[in-house]
């Protein structure tokens, strides 16, 4: 055996030179690295695997190798040349890996590297060296080679640390630091990381190696100085000594830096500041710097003061000023001194940066200001005066704070103010009064900034100077209160904050502290309007032009919304500053430019009484105790008011109504009582916003409401003098609401019902010319409120209100002429007269209509005689129109409400009234429809509803006013349809007015036809016209009263009598009694001359007997309804009908059936249900008299009537005759017919969206539901279903796809159908169904299975349908088990999932009804014969479930059985699979007579061709082996887990899920004579198990985890079961994975290391899995066994290839979890086998200079020798135990 090759030989294989190591006998003997292990000399690396190996190494190594394999010992050390040589390799390849695209590839590498590195650094660093030869340039991850060299400088032994090694390794860092044009800061940062650890080392060296950089001009020059910075950040008691040194070759450069480089020069002395300052902190000594250093440090502050901060470069100056804040501490008082003129400005001019600058540079002024007047080795170096500037420069830039624009760095700027208040705080605590007085004497200046600035300030410092500052509270005091009326938006901010900072340390009192209050409530109060109103902010709020629009719109937002909490606090917070708020804040409700606060100022109330009431002294008292308050009458009147908008900001009306409750002990008692109950009522009605925006009628019910509740309230008050103290409090308020408001509306409405109770005649009139004073007639709004309120008071004062319109008219009016004249020259003294007038009648009207009816007749006649309402009819603008309109409806409403109360007058001068609406209305003689703005269409519209009510008044119209209001009105059914809510409210006027013409018109019945008929014929233009808009508003059809006269024909076939007594017949049912006699004696005039006339072929089967006796009938009739006797309608329309069914003829009866729809659908419900039961009476009694076509046009006929009809009623009554004709005639005819027109229907329309629903579903429904049909109908759509295949055929002929398509429609269709039965069947429906169950659950799971197979081809319309009628199934039969799961799964298009629904289905069915099962399976296995697959594959998948439930019936179980095993050789899989699913369904206690037969099939179909029925064939094994007896098994055992074996490797997931499953199944048959075998088959998997432990599949996991846990017992390894017990065992994480594996194969190395050898062949097999994290999951076995096994010359072999196939095929794989996997194996395995531990104990060194001048590798010492050979061979266990 050759020489061992020494380890220090190996590192000469570097290609960068390395200082030789000597072996003098005078160097002392190295100590052992503790993490060094004796690497065994057996390790067998063929010649081959060394010469593969050897392509990485330089050929100084293999010279080297060649010398040694020559000398006489080097066979000795072949082996541990050769497994060194492939640790190195492997090194190497990790160290390549270090370039890997993938992340995670990169990272392990790293890892193994970093965990190698301590076993030898010296080699991990030889070949990161190697590596880096080419820089990052050729190595994309220079970053990490980095990383691991640090790491590895790091492992260094102190005598392995030798000078000139590190020296080598500095400089490789250097040079590609000093080589690179391009930074990178990631590598960059990595290079400096391995010099700093070079530095922890010999700090001397590394600096060193950086100040060679340091002598000339070089690009690197800043990287080398941010190392040196770094260094000093770690190692900062090893730097700072040292840093004389750096400042003796950093100072002669400073003055040649170039401003570019000066930030880092700049950046490097702050880090070197930091580290003194660390140094002095841990030191128990002071400083270490002599003078030197010290008059360094001076001459770089100087230099950084003077020059630097100079410099036109930002950056340079602020890094400069950066440096200089930490180095202020480490320079002379005397020299810091003199430097504060020159500094100071310097930091202050960066301040006035941006965020990003100003944050640094008020950091380092907080470090000055901190050294220069808290210092304790003497006083403070400034002086107060010196200070000014820093505080004026400083002010300003504090108030930024404040602003709120997000295009700032929030998060910086907030940091900035931070250091900024710092500060300040700096200087208040040296100087607090000189500050205090500076703050106030700066908030008295006209600068905004300043002032914002010094408020800030003052809320920061208070709290914390609050001592200092206490006895300039007066002083602080009046500076804010002569702030409070600053327009300055950033002001008001401030002083909103400060108050509150304020009132929180008892700074605010008395008067002072009420008007800070009222700046918070001023500025609470600006409202949404103000935000949007440019003038109210500009005048208001900006008067400083500095700030823009657009940022003052949101700064103004936050001011509210900072007012708003600051009040809330002070009410809730701070208890100090209830006696300033209680009672003022009440009279901050009352001012007007407080409104929008009021919402604040009532949760303040709210809050404070709640305090109050729970203390001793009552609320009232304390109110009354002060005199400045208002009155609770005004405050109530003030609320009132304020209620009327529900959706105000803040819920005001909620609030206030809260506040009135709390506010009830200052009211009459009965009122506080009275609230409590009604408040909530009024608070629930407006709880929900959103809710309420729905009613559009929300603002008039809710301003009623607040009406109703104040009358309530007045009336529960009962006190006079009180309710006129109201009365004087709400005439007041006037000028609080602007007249445009809603608000003002209100006020007139609350004090005309106050009035209305207030009994002093004199009173009610001052407050009445007060309204009107207080009022604007110009505003539609302010106008309806104030008539509103006169109305109110007219129904207690009528009198004194009609006296008070009288004189208005008389003092506003003009003479024409003066009218005239205004007309051409002021046209606003023609509105205001409009204004006037309109607001006039409005009152006139109220008045009218709010007035008591028994004594508003003459007052009435009085109006209207003297023709007052005539002066009103000259207004022009429309609203002023509208006005007079509404005024005189009010009067015609108000003699209706008399009538009604049974005081009945008729109005005078009505037509005339009629003739002034008509007027104003717009439409007076011509018909011509010119204007169609909206202004007139609203006025047209209250217009009609005008004179709707006119002519409902008594006297009766004359034809000649009845004929005007008709031509002026019915040309309204033109207009077009838009603005739609305005033209349908019209026209919906217009019928109702037209439907009072025809009430109110003529004597009698027969007159009114006649103006019905006129109404027609004046209509038929707009009918017939082609504008769909004019057909729609078509009204008139409504009341059809009006009949022709019947004509004389030659012949009986002329009259068509079955089409027109289809038309007459609906007449006889008509709501009109008139109506119906005209069309009794039309109809019966008819046939009296059909049968006068002579006759024809047609009639040829009329029976005259009967037909004159019918005739005779009819003629009674008529005799009867002509004398007006009392008869009962419905039994003459019946004898009508029966009549008439006698005297048609058959060809007659068959047009009048086949005609009947547009009788049937008659507008007149009663009419069309008469027309129905005709139809029924026509069927039952002459059905039979209908041929087969006759039936099918009737059937069609009654369909599209059907349809046609919306109406519920109407169309069951058609139902019903559809029914009737289905049981008296062929109904297998009527079925069809209904069943196609379904069908097309499907295929034509929405069924869904048909309005009134879809008819024909009706018609089903109506089928179910009758007595005889429900049988037939569900027996012929169970046949339809038989029939019906599936169409499938996907040609490319067209007649193919549409016979496939009408084919889908009518099965569609008979689904559809199925479901309406099983849906809308009733009692009588169920019933059916439960007698046809297994017929009906049968073609159900039949034709399930046959849809889903269309489904799988992308038609679901189908199988949706059939699903829908599946659950309405189940609910008929109340199986709801059964249709949850069917609208669970339903919808599932895969074949598995379609047979797991029909197995579930029959699961269901059995449960629920067992006694089904027998019928039902027995038509199921007949389907199993049938042609169709999908339907034979639903039918096994049924028998397969059923078979569970047969237990009780033997001979059923073994006709199933029979038939299942008769076709588990079925052409389909899915048949195949399904019968051996039904076999181990069989119930338990007959299993054991079937099991060989099952186990027979299971075995034989393990091996089916199909992958799909192999994995049933699993799956049912092991629900076979719960029940299975062990003779059973026994003889098939080895057979099963040889197939169990070959299906765990299946690429389907579930396959190998249930494969392990099964396999871990089979352990308790592994006894008796199988066990040796069984025990053999469970080894020979254990590797394929353990590596399938971490599949990908979630589902194979568990399996495996189940299965290893089964067969754990059996495999004899002590402790193998305690270590499944933990938790990394059930855990998916990778890295609880590779820490199981690593316990597993120790324990199994130590226990079974015989049956290691067949346990690393299976896993290195697996290196070739087909799933990459299988490959990886065997390379983490194979290293963790090969880590752990004890003896290792029997696994030699497969080290070594395992080894190669790691360095080779693995670490190339393209898979990242693969490469990172080898790569922590090879990690693993150099370190577990101490390959790179060095073979020598010691190393010999020499000076670099012989290394070089003798150029030949040395030898060792005899002493190494002698050592070497003593290693004993175990030493690599020992050391690894």
């Amino acid at each position: 055996m050759g020489r061992q090759i020494p380890i220090h030989q190996l590192r000469n294989c570097c290609s960068i030179p390395r200082f030789s190591l000597s072996a003098s006998s005078a160097s002392p003997p190295a100590r052992r690295h503790p993490n060094d292990l004796t690497l065994p000399s057996w390790h067998p690396l063929s010649d081959s695997n060394l010469s593969e190996l050897s392509v990485a190494v330089s050929p100084p190594f293999s010279l080297a190798a060649a010398r040694i394999s020559s000398s006489p010992n080097s066979m000795a050390s072949s082996s541990s040349a050769a497994a060194s040589a492939a640790a190195l390799e492997a090194v190497q390849v990790l160290v390549a890996s270090l370039a890997d695209d993938a992340p995670r590839v990169r990272d392990s590498a790293l890892a193994a590297l970093r965990d190698v590195a301590p076993l030898n650094p010296l080699l991990v660093l030889d070949c990161c060296a190697t590596i880096s030869r080419g820089g990052h340039r050729r190595f994309a991850n220079m970053a990490g080679v980095f990383l691991v060299m640090a790491s590895a400088v790091r492992a260094l032994d102190r005598l392995d640390a030798e000078r000139e090694f590190l020296r080598k390794i500095a400089k490789i860092a250097t040079a590609e630091i000093v080589s690179s044009k391009d930074f990178n800061v990631d590598w960059q940062r990595a290079a400096a990381t391995l010099l700093v650890a070079i530095g922890s080392h010999d700090p001397d060296l590394m600096m060193g190696e950086i100040f060679l950089y340091f002598s000339g001009p070089t690009s690197a020059l800043p990287a080398m100085l941010q190392i040196l910075a770094d260094f000093a950040s770690a190692e900062a008691l090893q730097f700072t000594p040292r840093l004389k040194d750096v400042l003796l070759r950093v100072l002669p450069i400073l003055g040649s830096v170039r401003d570019g480089q000066r930030p880092v020069f700049a950046n490097a002395f702050k880090c070197w500041c930091q580290a003194a300052w660390l140094y002095i902190g841990d030191a128990s000594s002071g400083l270490p710097f002599d003078d030197d250093v010290m008059s360094f440090m001076n001459s770089v502050f100087e230099l950084l003061l003077k020059v630097w901060t100079g410099s036109r470069d930002l950056k340079v100056r602020l890094s400069s000023v950066e440096a200089l804040g930490e180095m202020v501490g480490l320079v002379t008082r005397s020299q810091l001194k003199s430097a504060l003129p020159r500094i100071i400005p310097a930091m202050l001019d960066l301040c006035k940066k941006d965020q990003e600058v100003a944050f640094t540079a008020a950091h380092s002024l907080h470090n000055l200001l901190n050294v220069s007047l808290l210092s304790e080795s003497g006083p403070p170096l400034l002086e107060f005066e010196e200070l000014n500037v820093v505080l004026i420069t400083l002010l300003p830039l504090a108030s930024f704070n404040n602003s709120k624009d997000e295009r700032l760095y929030v998060s910086k700027g907030l940091k900035t103010y931070n250091e900024l208040q710092h500060c300040f705080l700096v200087i208040g605590l040296v100087y607090p009064e000189d500050l205090c007085l500076f703050l106030l004497s700066k908030c008295r200046s006209k600068d905004e900034a300043s002032i914002v600035g010094a408020l800030g300030t003052i809320k920061h410092l208070l709290p914390r100077l609050l001592e200092s500052w206490h006895t300039k509270q007066t002083l602080l005091v009046e500076i804010v209160k002569s702030l409070l009326e600053e327009q300055s938006l950033g002001i008001r901010m401030a002083l909103a904050e400060l108050i509150v900072v304020m009132a929180s340390h008892c700074y605010l009192s008395g008067h002072p502290a009420e008007l800070a209050v009222e700046f918070l409530v001023r500025h609470s109060a600006i409202t949404d309007d103000d935000l949007n109103d440019l003038n109210t902010l500009k005048n208001e709020y900006f008067q400083d032009k500095r700030f823009e629009m657009k940022m003052s719109l949101a700064g103004l937002s936050d001011l509210r919304a900072v007012c708003e909490k600051s009040l809330l606090l002070l009410a809730i917070t701070i208890p100090e500053m209830e006696l300033v708020l209680w009672p003022f804040l009440l009279q901050l409700i009352i001012p007007k430019k407080y409104t929008g606060a009021v919402a604040t100022v009532c949760k303040c109330i709210t809050e404070l009484c709640r305090h109050k009431l729970s203390q001793t002294n009552p609320l009232y008292t304390e109110f009354n105790a002060s005199n400045e308050m208002p009155s609770p009458e005004y405050l109530f009147a003030r609320l009132l008011v304020l209620l009327h908008n529900p959706l105000a900001r803040g819920q005001l009306a909620t609030q206030i109504l809260t506040v009135l409750c709390y506010l009830g002990p200052l009211f009459p008692r009965n009122l506080s009582l009275f609230w409590e109950d009604e408040v909530p009522k009024m608070k629930a009605y407006i709880s929900d916003p959103e809710d309420l925006k729905q009613d559009s009628t929300y603002q008039e019910t809710w301003d009623d409401m607040i009406l109703n509740f104040f009358a309530e309230s007045l009336d529960v008050v009962n006190d006079n003098v009180w309710v006129i103290s109201l009365g004087d409090a709400f005439a007041r308020q006037y000028d609080l609401y602007a007249t445009s408001d809603g608000h003002s509306a209100l006020l007139h409405r609350c004090l005309g019902m106050l009035l209305q109770k207030v009994d002093d005649r004199i009173y009610v009139r001052e407050k009445i010319d007060w309204m009107c004073r207080h009022s604007s007639m110009s505003i539609p709004v302010n106008r309806l409120g104030l008539a509103q309120g006169i109305g109110l008071v007219a129904a207690s004062h009528l009198d004194t209100v009609l006296e008070k319109l009288k004189n208005i008219l008389e003092n506003a009016g003009q003479s024409a002429l003066q009218r005239l004249l205004s007309f051409f020259s002021f046209r606003e003294k023609v509105e205001d007269v409009d204004d006037t007038y309109a607001a006039l009648a409005l009152m006139y009207g109220y008045a009218a209509r709010y007035a008591p009816s028994t004594v508003i007749e003459a007052r009435i006649n009085a109006l209207v005689g003297t023709n007052m309402l005539g002066r009103f009819l000259h207004v022009q603008h429309p609203t002023a129109k509208q006005a007079v309109i509404t005024a005189i409806d009010l009067l015609g409403r108000a003699v209706i409400s008399a009538a009604e109360m049974g005081i009945s007058f008729p109005l005078k001068r009505r037509d005339q009234l009629l003739e002034y609406v008509l007027t104003l209305m717009g439409r007076d003689q011509s018909d011509d429809l010119v204007d169609f703005s909206i202004e007139l269409l609203q006025t047209q519209s209250v217009a009609l509803s005008a004179c709707t009510t006119l002519v409902s008044i008594e006297p009766r119209l004359p034809l000649e006013t009845r004929n005007r209001v008709m031509k002026a009105t019915l040309g309204f059914f033109a207009l077009p349809t838009e603005p739609s809510n305005i033209v349908e409210s019209l026209i919906t006027n217009l019928i109702i007015l037209l439907g009072a013409i025809l009430l109110t018109s003529g004597e009698d019945g027969r007159s009114r036809a006649e103006q019905l008929l006129h109404i027609l014929r004046q209509l038929d233009p707009y009918v017939s016209s082609s504008a769909e808009h004019q057909r729609e508003g078509d009204g008139g059809s409504r009341s059809l009263s009006s009949l022709p006269s019947a004509f004389v024909l030659p012949n009986r076939d002329s009259l068509s009598l079955g089409e027109r007594v289809m038309s007459y017949l609906p007449r006889c049912a008509d709501t009109d009694d008139e109506v119906r006699k005209v069309a009794i004696q039309i109809i019966a005039l008819f046939f009296n001359i059909s049968l006068s006339l002579p006759k024809q072929k047609a009639a040829n089967d009329i029976d005259l007997e009967s037909s004159y006796g019918a005739l005779s009938s009819l003629v009674d009739i008529v005799s009867v309804i002509r004398r007006k006797a009392s008869v009962d309608q419905i039994e003459v329309f019946h004898r009508v009908v029966s009549s008439v069914c006698i005297l048609l003829s058959r060809e007659e009866l068959v047009v009048l059936l086949h005609s009947c729809t547009l009788a049937t659908c008659d507008k007149v419900k009663q009419s069309a249900d008469g027309s129905i039961q005709a139809i029924i009476v026509f069927i039952i009694r002459r059905g039979k008299d209908l041929r087969e076509a006759d039936v099918l046009r009737t059937t069609q006929s009654l369909l599209s009537s059907a349809v046609t009809l919306t109406d519920k009623h109407s169309r069951q009554e058609v139902l019903n005759a559809i029914s009737c004709l289905a049981e008296n005639t062929n109904h297998i005819v009527v079925f069809d017919e209904v069943l196609f027109v379904a069908g097309r229907d499907i295929c034509t329309k929405d069924i869904s969206r048909i309005r009134g629903g879809w008819a024909i579903q009706d018609v089903f429904y109506a089928f179910s539901q009758h007595k005889v049909l429900a049988t037939r109908f569900l027996e012929y759509i169970l046949f339809i279903l038989h029939k019906e295949p599936v169409a499938t055929n996907d040609s490319e002929k067209g007649e193919n796809n549409s016979e496939s398509s009408a084919d889908d429609s009518i099965l569609q269709a008979t689904i559809f159908a199925l479901n309406a039965f099983l849906r809308g069947g009733g009692k009588i429906g169920k019933q059916a169904v439960e007698q046809s169950y297994p017929s009906v659950l049968s073609a159900l799971i039949l034709k399930l299975g046959d849809l889903h197979s269309l489904a799988e081809l992308g038609r679901n319309e189908l199988l949706r349908s059939l699903l829908i009628a599946f659950r309405s199934f189940c609910d008929c039969v109340g199986d709801v088990e059964m249709g949850k799961i069917l609208a669970r799964d339903g919808e599932q298009t895969e074949k598995e999932k379609m047979i797991d629904l029909v197995q579930e289905v029959a699961c269901s069915s059995s449960v629920k009804r067992p006694k089904e099962v027998l019928p039902t399976c027995a038509i199921l296995s007949k389907s199993l014969n049938r042609n169709q697959r999908a339907e034979r594959e639903a039918a096994a998948a049924a028998l397969s479930e059923f078979i569970r439930h047969s237990e009780k019936e033997p001979a059923l179980l073994e006709q199933i059985v029979e038939e299942l095993c008769q076709h588990v050789t079925d052409d389909s899989p899915t048949v195949r699979s399904l019968c051996l699913r039904g076999l181990v369904q069989i119930p338990e206690s007959h299993m054991l007579k079937y099991i060989q037969q099952v186990l027979g099939v299971i075995l034989a179909l393990l091996e089916d061709a199909n992958e799909s029925v192999q994995l049933t064939a699993v799956q049912c094994l092991l629900t076979v082996l719960n029940v299975s007896e062990q003779d059973a098994v026994e003889p098939i055992l080895i057979s099963l887990l040889v197939r169990l074996r070959n299906l765990q490797i299946s690429m389907n997931t579930k396959m190998r899920s249930n494969a392990f499953a099964a396999y871990g199944a089979l352990s308790s048959y592994g006894v008796g004579s199988q066990h040796h075998a069984f025990l053999e088959q469970i080894h020979a998997t254990l590797p394929r198990l353990i590596l399938h432990l971490h599949d990908k599949d979630l589902s194979v996991r568990l399996a495996c985890r189940n299965a290893f846990q089964l067969l754990a017992p059996s495999m004899e390894v002590e402790g193998l079961s305690s270590l499944l017990n933990k938790q990394y065992f059930t855990y998916d994480r990778r890295s609880d994975y590779e820490d199981f594996i690593r316990d597993l194969t120790r324990q199994l190395c130590r226990l079974s290391p015989a049956r290691v050898d067949s346990y690393l062949e299976s896993a290195i097999q697996a290196f070739d899995a087909p799933w990459p994290i299988i490959q990886a999951n065997a390379v983490c076995l194979v290293s963790c066994m090969l880590s752990f096994l004890d003896d290792q010359r029997f696994l030699a072999p497969y080290f070594s290839q395992v080894f190669a196939m790691l360095v080779g095929r693995m670490s190339q794989s393209p898979e990242a979890v693969v490469r990172a996997s080898a790569s922590s194996a090879m990690g693993l395995l150099i370190k577990r086998s101490n390959m790179l531990k060095p073979s020598s104990s010691q190393f010999d060194r020499v000076d670099p200079s012989q290394s070089s001048q003798h150029g030949d590798l040395h030898a060792k010492t005899s002493s190494e020798h002698q050592e070497e050979n003593t290693v004993k061979p175990d030493g690599a266990s020992q050391g690894e135990q």
